[in-house]
């Protein structure tokens, strides 16, 4: 399967809509290759970065759902290069139950930047740079 840029670029908003509305198991699997790696480097929330495969993609995204009760996406900029989509993307998120020293129903924001490598029309490398906004309380 060829893809093109814009193909590509496509299918890294649509993999963020599915994960915006919340999308988990086979919806969320659906995007990535059986050997996909995904590498969040170091932030606040994941202080010395995590490593995952797409099992781990998947549990993260179950256990997710249990921690945000709703986030959004917005795409600010994309950009691609062959099989590679880079974005930059504003991340909010309402909190389900509290986290560090957030109550819950707490708003976490969120700029980052995450790199996506496409095989046949689906992620098999996915490098995230997430910078959270401060929160105090």
């Amino acid at each position: 399967m060829t893809m093109t840029a814009t193909d590509n670029i496509t299918i890294a908003r649509r993999y963020l809509e599915a994960l915006e509305s919340g999308a988990e198991g086979g919806a969320l699997a659906e995007f990535f290759t059986k050997d996909v790696v995904q590498e969040e480097f170091p932030n606040r929330l994941s202080p010395i970065g995590v490593h995952r495969d797409l099992a781990a993609i998947l549990d993260a995204a179950k256990k997710g759902k249990k921690v945000m009760r709703a986030q959004k996406f917005d795409v600010l900029s994309s950009i691609s290069d062959g099989d590679i989509v880079a974005m930059e993307v504003f991340w909010s998120g309402y909190l389900a139950v509290p986290v560090d020293s957030l109550p819950a129903d707490s708003e976490m924001r969120a700029h980052f930047s995450v790199w996506l490598e496409f095989r046949d029309g689906k992620i098999c490398r996915q490098h995230n740079y997430d910078c959270f906004d401060p929160w105090w309380v």
